[in-house]
């Protein structure tokens, strides 16, 4: 390969190659769009297992280590409470970020991750990797194109018939949250992009824990969570998200939007995490638009990739999408 060619990639460092991780790396090296310099986990197996799909890379202690080298962006993959302050102090730094979600506990950390991007003039990118399967951009495609008419209804769901197998994920402190933090962020996300930050004018919800409803959200985090909400005063959301539920399968994913000329449908097939359908509704009718089959898990990372080499690390306004989303989200949780 030629050498100059490579010179051109971007470097990347990686903190955190557990599974999600690791996929992410391997992604991105398949790719060959980047190349991967510095890796970093705390599990020294999972650091050298890692290096598997990232022949030549060193593996370094800690980020302020990775952040020493001549790396152009830092992939970020460590738990929840992390998330905030390493990205800020990579960002700050002056490399370009991509941060598992969710980027922050709160609104008031995803604020001041997006500013000190915005500050120091970096891309900053989260990996909310559902806005790149087949499926939902075939949904874009039909709502961008105005063929729904005026919208009024939209379903988000996100249920797994499992729970997280990490302690943390079930402190309020560790994780801002329970199903909806590691859910329902997806659907808010998808939300505000789908409808380009719409105005949320009204927001109501109810969260509980093992069948009861949590009455203090410091003290417990939610495994069943429902909330409506009002979109630019004339489109009913509502949202449903879920660890443990007894669904009858692995899991059940569904983004529904609904108007005046018909609706639009992205769901998962036969209780797949991974492998989803989309359906456009016409009265009583219907008609398949997306099948299933991409391979859209390290998408996001990879368009992320793509950018810091094709348009350079520079910010990207489009961050204030994860502030608008953290503020949905502190709404559904009541936060002052």
């Amino acid at each position: 390969m030629d050498e100059t060619i490579v010179d051109q990639k971007p470097k990347l460092g990686f903190i955190g190659v557990g599974w999600i991780g690791r996929n992410r790396l391997q992604a991105i090296a398949e790719s060959n769009i980047a190349a991967i310099q510095v890796v970093s986990d705390p599990n020294t197996q999972y650091a050298e297992e890692a290096l598997q799909f990232a022949a030549g890379a060193e593996v370094l202690e800690s980020l302020p280590a990775i952040l020493n080298t001549n790396v152009d962006g830092v992939i970020i993959a460590t738990p929840s409470a992390l998330h905030a302050s390493q990205s800020i102090e990579a960002l700050e730094a002056g490399k370009a970020v991509f941060c598992q979600k969710p980027l922050g506990r709160n609104a008031l950390e995803v604020k001041a991750v997006v500013e000190a991007a915005e500050a120091q003039d970096v891309l900053l990118g989260v990996d909310f990797s559902y806005r790149f399967t087949n499926g939902i951009k075939a949904l874009k495609a039909v709502l961008d194109a105005g063929e729904l008419g005026d919208i009024y209804g939209v379903n988000l769901v996100f249920h797994n018939a499992y729970g997280p197998d990490k302690p943390w994920y079930f402190d309020p402190e560790l994780a801002g949250g329970g199903c909806v933090m590691d859910l329902g962020v997806h659907l808010v996300d998808l939300l505000v992009w789908l409808f380009n930050n719409p105005e949320v004018n009204e927001v109501s919800s109810q969260l509980f824990s093992k069948g009861k409803k949590i009455e203090d959200i410091v003290a417990q985090v939610e495994d069943y969570a429902v909330a409506q909400l009002l979109l630019n005063d004339q489109i009913a959301v509502q949202l449903a998200c879920s660890w443990n539920l007894p669904a009858g399968v692995d899991a059940v994913i569904e983004v529904s939007i609904y108007g005046t000329k018909g609706g639009v449908s992205f769901k998962n097939v036969n209780g797949s995490f991974y492998d989803f359908s989309t359906e456009r509704f016409y009265g009583t009718s219907r008609e398949v638009i997306s099948t299933p089959g991409d391979a859209w898990g390290g998408k996001a990372a990879i368009h992320w990739a793509e950018a810091l080499a094709d348009k350079g690390n520079k910010f990207n306004p489009e961050a204030y999408q994860y502030l608008k989303a953290a503020e949905i989200l502190d709404r559904i949780y009541k936060r002052k």
